[in-house]
């Protein structure tokens, strides 16, 4: 987006004035961005920025005269509070330029030197006060290649970087990776252009800004020496980076970038995370959406989701670990385990897990905090924060000296008492600093003896003035002698004409006055300059000061970066404490076996929901032997589909190593999730429900595995009831053959003839939602049972909804004549439980003998059969009719 229009392009800068010419000369190079120019306490825009600023942000357009005939368009905004403004500009998606006067402008000669110091873009916000505590701000980089794609994430704010590369040209893994961080910014190389999918994904789902970038900064060699300088090492091995081209590629682009655009602070990103999809449960962005992990699928709130029941966390960095830890569960049984021992220690001292809790709590976001006293844009506040933070570190690893568990050592282990640091601040920065540096009284009183003496001057100038007067007039023997002050002199001497003869002879004469004469002294002259000089050498004293302690704080980065990110695990452990202590949670058992045993479950966000209501427990039972495809049958609104997501977010909730909402739970480590939950039209793409549930089935037919968990919801819905049921019984099959798939399945259906596979296919298993009806009127009564039903209660389900009563009766006696036989379409229907008639046995999708008479026909080549064959071929097809 480039802002400069005709209005720029018109200026002739040798009719500017100087500060102008400064002004355009910066514009011109940063044309893609918003200048934000500072003159005193005023970020300043002129030309085409203010026209579209104060557009953007209703600011008063003025103007300035600049030089040339007319005045230059201008708006502008107070620098203290000029944060809230970029922000609103940055989610219009807008790029500020912020050009910072880089030397004080009383003191400058000539034009004040400025330069741009930071780009400000969506996925470069580092202000705490603008971001969401809880998630992360991503930037994201991707370098597609012909046989993959490197990806890079990295979070600013906290130091964050994470790097994978995706084998293949399937454009859903892309789609995936993006839908599991969600940047907010994305940069590219040219051969990105070419996934239209993904380009489309961005486009419409995540909304986000999405630029391509330099191809140079991509290019294998100048990716390379990016990425080793910024780490320092000698050689990708040591980053595990030596046989991921794209990866580096991405990575080396991604470090140009930022460099380009934050100019200092570089030195925030010290490590580099390297991940694949072979560590982490695989949840691609449908299972996430429908398994409402962080928010909500109508309202997209994190109220509803699981993130909300299990975020119990007391620090902003526990947050953001909390969600990346339930998008990202784990596949390591061994991991897993280690985790649940730690919750099971918390859980079994309530003492130390609540004393933890206390303690945690008014830890303030140090990985935050750091970022900005790295950037140099830390307040005195900031800093006093930190201290504070670090204040509670020492007790805190108090806490956990006797602790057993290998998780929660490991925990004390890498908690850094930081007493140094922590020492520091509190020796040097007062308690309760001001915002602002030039509102002084930052440094803390006996910290510096120079700045203590100027602040005392400062502070007690009339005391200093009594004590020289009556130095003077011990040392002169003058009684009555003064010193006084005026503005055209300054502090003077004054002697009355009757004692003049004693007046010393170092005294220098400056004025005569009818009744006396006034004096100054080398002294006088020297307290003068303190004196009136003393609040700007105090401001000076204060910044140096407050520069050299944010610069001590800044070199033990990864001292503090090393604690936070163990102070973020103690919090996410003991938020697991916490959650199932008070929802009666238990341990389960996490093994590589195929089982999903689950006693008396509840599905944990609806039984918050409930509020104190009894939730009603269900048993699942699935392996990969006799119980592997569990088809469920029963009414709409029954609880059918409460109940699969109950069962994958158990699994899911023990794979993050976190106990579980049942009586017991046995859980075979699963490798993914896969969910067809629903469906509706997607209209961006123009497919209709149909589509859009097929292309979900074929993704996941395709993707998963026998250690896979799937949930479908009525597969074939959205089509012809014939045509619904037999896409729907292919897939169970399909599911079911062990050479094919062979995965763990819970099918909900309301096509009740596919509970017949429970007595052709040996592990698919029937269960219903049981139900009470009395009359017309029915009971859910949220259990499942062993078996299916014949019948789903529609018009039953209608009448709970309201639909009126002519219509709910209008429809039993339709129904009643179809089930008869004597309705029109009564031939192309099922006859709940009744007799069919010849033609319809026939045509019953569960007719063995007629499908596999089709098969042989399709199979048959008459061409190529002797005359033998075809006989034993009709011999055969009349046995099957």
């Amino acid at each position: 987006m480039k802002l400069s229009s005709q209005l720029m392009d018109q200026v002739n800068v040798e009719q500017l004035s100087p500060m102008m010419r400064q002004y355009v000369e910066m514009k011109r190079a940063h044309q893609d961005q918003l200048l934000f120019y500072r003159l005193g306490d005023f970020y300043e825009m002129f030309f085409d920025d203010a026209v579209l600023v104060s557009r953007e942000l209703e600011l008063t357009l003025t103007g300035r005269d600049c030089g040339l005939p007319e005045r230059a368009p201008m708006c502008g905004v107070p620098y203290h509070s000029v944060d809230t403004y970029i922000a609103r500009l940055i989610k219009k998606g807008y790029k500020v330029a912020i050009c910072e006067q880089l030397e004080n402008p009383a003191l400058a000669k000539g034009m004040v030197k400025r330069d741009i110091i930071r780009v400000v873009t969506p996925g470069t916000l580092i202000e705490s006060d603008i971001l969401d505590e809880g998630s992360n701000n991503f930037i994201c980089s991707i370098c597609c290649g012909e046989n993959g794609c490197g990806l890079s994430f990295c979070d600013i704010s906290t130091g964050e970087m994470n790097v994978t590369q995706l084998e293949g040209k399937d454009q859903g893994m892309v789609i995936n990776e993006l839908g599991k961080f969600r940047p907010n910014e994305i940069i590219y190389n040219a051969a990105f252009m070419d996934r239209q999918e993904v380009i489309a994904f961005i486009r419409e789902k995540l909304c986000c800004t999405a630029d391509q970038w330099d191809e140079e900064y991509f290019e294998e060699n100048a990716a390379q020496l990016a990425v080793l300088q910024q780490f320092g090492v000698r050689s990708l091995l040591e980053l595990g980076l030596e046989d991921m081209p794209l990866a580096v590629e991405s990575l080396g682009g991604l470090i140009a970038y930022l460099r380009e655009t934050q100019r200092t602070g570089m030195e925030r990103i010290q490590t580099v995370k390297l991940y694949n999809e072979a560590q982490y449960m695989r949840l691609d962005l449908t299972a996430r959406k429908n398994l409402e992990l962080t928010e909500t699928m109508r309202s997209r709130e994190k109220r509803g989701s699981l993130l909300w029941v299990l975020d119990k966390t007391r620090t902003s960095m526990g947050k953001r670990l909390m969600k990346a830890t339930i998008e990202q569960p784990l596949i390591s049984a061994a991991i897993i385990n280690r985790r649940l021992n730690a919750v099971e220690e918390l859980t079994g001292d309530g003492v130390l897990m609540d004393n933890i809790v206390d303690q945690l709590t008014g830890i303030y976001d140090m990985e935050r905090l750091m970022t900005k006293i790295v950037y140099g844009s830390a307040s005195p506040r900031d800093l006093t924060s930190l201290g504070c933070a670090l204040q509670r570190i020492p007790p805190l690893r108090q806490l956990l000296e006797e602790v057993r568990c290998g998780e929660l050592q490991d925990i004390y282990s890498r908690l850094d008492p930081l007493t140094d640091v922590a020492q520091l601040i509190a020796q040097a920065i007062s308690d309760d600093p001001p915002i602002a540096l030039k509102d002084g009284d930052v440094v803390r009183k006996g910290y510096d003896q120079q700045l203590d003496e100027v602040r005392y001057l400062a502070d007690h100038t009339k005391e200093v003035i009594a004590s020289i007067e009556a130095k003077e007039r011990e040392r002169t023997g003058i009684k009555s002698l003064k010193v006084g002050y005026n503005k055209v002199f300054g502090y003077y001497i004054e002697v009355t004409r009757t004692n003049l003869d004693q007046v010393p002879a170092e005294y220098i004469r400056k004025q005569t006055l009818a009744n006396c004469e006034r004096y100054i002294t080398q002294e006088l002259k020297d307290l003068e300059a303190r004196v009136l000089g003393a609040q700007q050498q105090i401001l000076e004293l204060e910044s140096r000061i407050f520069e050299e302690v944010r610069n001590a704080v800044s070199a033990q980065l990864s001292r503090i970066q090393s604690t936070a990110a163990a102070i973020a695990r103690l919090d996410v452990l003991t938020s697991f404490a916490v959650v199932s202590v008070r929802g009666d949670y238990v341990r389960p058992v996490v093994d590589v076996s195929d089982e999903i045993v689950i006693e008396d479950g509840r599905h944990p966000v609806v039984e918050e929901l409930l509020a104190g209501t009894p939730f009603v427990p269900n048993d699942v039972n699935l392996n990969n032997r006799e119980n592997q495809i569990a088809i469920i049958t029963g009414p709409n609104m029954a609880g059918k589909s409460t109940y699969m997501r109950q069962v994958a977010l158990i699994t899911l909730m023990a794979q993050i190593g976190c106990f579980v909402p049942a009586r017991s739970a046995h859980i075979g480590v699963v490798d993914a999730i896969f969910t067809r939950v629903g469906a509706s039209d997607d209209l961006s793409t123009g497919q209709s429900t149909f589509m859009v549930e097929m292309n979900e089935v074929a993704q996941i037919l395709k993707c998963a595995t026998s250690k896979s968990l799937l949930i479908l919801d009525e597969i074939g819905r959205g089509t012809s009831t014939f045509d619904g049921m037999s896409i729907a019984r292919a897939v169970i099959e399909y599911i079911a053959d062990k050479k094919k798939l062979g995965a763990k399945t819970l099918f909900a259906t309301h096509y009740h003839e596919l509970t017949v596979l429970e007595s052709i296919i040996p592990c698919v298993k029937n269960y219903n939602i049981a139900v009470k009806k009395r009359g017309e009127e029915i009971i859910f009564l949220r259990r499942i049972l062993p078996g299916g039903v014949d019948d789903s209660y529609g018009i039953e389900v209608s009448k709970l909804a309201g639909i009126p009563q002519w219509v709910i009766n209008r429809a039993f006696q339709v129904l009643e004549g179809l089930e008869n036989g004597t309705g029109v379409e009564a031939a192309k229907i099922r006859t709940r439980g009744k007799a069919r008639t010849e033609e319809q046995q026939q045509m019953a999708f569960v007719d063995e003998n007629a499908e596999l008479l089709k098969r042989r026909l399709r199979e048959a080549d008459v061409d190529a059969m002797s005359p033998r064959d075809a006989l034993n071929l009709l011999y055969e097809l009349k046995k099957l009719v």
